[in-house]
């Protein structure tokens, strides 16, 4: 059993330990923590490093504000944004085209709570890889031991000092290789092979 905090299509990673995972238990009593990966993703375009952020709405008032309660600004058409700017990035890529339609659908369904993009983010890439997509959610902020610890993938700052074999990605002539990107990333260079890299 695992603990992971849900993410926006997460870096590779989180799906490197998500893969070696039986049983996967989502925290979703945990803080909104700004500048992490709950509500961002990186892809790689010509011009290298792309941020995909989704904005969220801050509440008036002041204080802590639960992840699972945090609501989608859609003012700003950021699902068509991303879309498009993953078809730049990505149209010319081995596998895109294989996963476009069924990318599609997140990028056309109406959100409120940016934990239903995350999750249905996960749900696509489990069914992408064919892995175990079924999950537990906490009640109540997970503070005991017995489970393995891997919501600190979810922050942008604190990231594993694991290296990552380099694979071919669509620029990297151009700007050398990027590692911990988006899975999506991953997904559309190496397609069935993203198992085995994981």
């Amino acid at each position: 059993m695992a603990l992971f905090i849900p993410t926006y299509f997460s870096p590779i990673s989180q799906y490197s330990e998500i893969v070696k995972t039986p049983e996967i238990v989502f925290e979703m009593e945990d803080n909104f923590q700004k500048q992490s990966y709950r509500n961002r993703c990186y892809i790689f375009n010509t011009n290298g490093k792309q941020l995909l952020n989704i904005p969220v709405k801050h509440p008036n008032k002041a204080g802590r504000k639960k992840t699972k309660d945090t609501l989608v600004d859609n003012d700003s058409l950021w699902q068509d944004q991303h879309f498009k700017s993953l078809q730049t990035a990505y149209r010319n890529s081995p596998f895109f085209e294989f996963f476009e339609d069924d990318l599609a659908v997140i990028f056309t369904k109406k959100y409120k709570f940016l934990h239903d993009v995350n999750l249905d983010s996960f749900l696509f890439i489990a069914d992408a890889l064919q892995i175990n997509d079924e999950f537990k959610q906490t009640e109540e902020y997970e503070t005991t031991s017995h489970v393995e610890d891997f919501r600190y993938l979810s922050e942008v700052k604190n990231q594993p000092k694991k290296t990552f074999a380099n694979y071919i990605q669509m620029f990297d002539d151009k700007h050398g290789f990027l590692p911990n990107l988006s899975i999506l990333d991953l997904l559309f260079m190496e397609g069935p092979n993203t198992i085995s890299y994981l």
